[in-house]
């Protein structure tokens, strides 16, 4: 069993939350039964669970590739040519051998991932580039990465019907990073405040959210 080490105090996400997270996600995924049907929808999403793994690790890689050029575009996304296999399926470069079964489909993420992860520890602070929901430096998105393995794996144990509980420590960063409209209360458990952040839960008092995004912009030394 894989356990927590990192300081359970709120600070930045850092690149140990995220390999952290990938880790935990993958296993989760890997206890999925052999005869698993990845085709059903990834909880309540439109996606099925094998295009939601893959939209995820679409998303960690172009996180990644956001902040490797030299000069990295600060208004729009780095070129790559991206397909949708079908009518309302995720529009991405990153796609598995379907041949390969659930256990390349993993691999694809893992890999994703790792890069994702290497960039986190290696690009410069200072480095900025575009997100449409606003510049961002490696911590954002880092920070962006946690949360879309998150809720994404999420959707999909869901879909599964596999459990899925990850840390608190990398989920009370990221809300405090890239959620400051969301106050995590007194006792409030990191992991369910974030599930109602991105429209995925309801909690005592509030009602399930229909419209929500994150910030990505660097904060101000004020926040």
């Amino acid at each position: 069993m894989i356990e927590e080490t990192a300081p359970e105090a709120p600070g930045p996400v850092t690149a140990d939350d995220l390999a952290l997270t990938l880790r935990l996600a993958t296993a989760a995924l890997r206890g999925a039964p052999e005869d698993a049907d990845w085709s059903r929808p990834a909880g309540a999403l439109a996606w099925d669970c094998w295009a939601t793994v893959e939209h995820l690790a679409d998303d960690l890689l172009s996180y990644a590739a956001q902040l490797g050029p030299g000069a990295p575009p600060l208004d729009r996304y780095v070129p790559f040519l991206t397909v949708r296999h079908a009518p309302g399926a995720p529009n991405g470069f990153v796609h598995a051998e379907r041949d390969a079964g659930p256990a390349g489909l993993l691999q694809v993420l893992e890999a994703s991932g790792a890069l994702m992860v290497a960039m986190a520890r290696t690009a410069a602070p200072g480095t900025r580039a575009y997100h449409p929901w606003g510049v961002s430096d490696p911590a954002g998105f880092t920070a962006m990465s946690l949360v879309e393995t998150l809720v994404h794996v999420h959707d999909v144990t869901q879909g599964l019907g596999l459990p899925w509980q990850p840390p608190a420590g990398p989920c009370r960063r990221t809300l405090a990073r890239l959620f400051p409209d969301v106050p995590l209360g007194q006792g409030a458990d990191p992991w369910q405040t974030l599930l109602w952040a991105t429209g995925r839960a309801g909690t005592p008092g509030r009602p399930r959210r229909t419209d929500w995004r994150w910030y990505a912009e660097v904060p101000s030394a004020g926040r």
